[in-house]
């Protein structure tokens, strides 16, 4: 289906599904994600950018990963929520 300006509905989903702060605004729990929200755009990037990293460089959240790819996209988000690093 197409919306206004001839472009699909379904564009703004897919962005957000593909934007690493949209995703991991979504592997959030609703309060963290409140609280993330209200941070700059430049340190929610910078969290975005170490969640990335965390799901690719650990192991333990490959295995989660095969099981249940949203539960280790949200253990990844506390992970580094709790760490505060980048």
């Amino acid at each position: 289906m197409l919306g206004q300006g001839g472009t699909s509905s379904c564009g703004k989903e897919h962005r957000m599904r593909t934007d690493p702060v949209g995703r991991f605004l979504a592997a959030l729990d609703p309060e963290q994600r409140e609280a993330v929200g209200a941070k700059s755009r430049q340190e929610q990037e910078r969290l975005a950018a170490a969640w990335e990293r965390e799901l690719e460089t650990d192991d333990e959240l490959d295995t989660l990963d095969e099981l249940s790819p949203p539960a280790a996209e949200a253990e990844a988000a506390r992970r580094v929520l709790q760490s505060g690093t980048d």
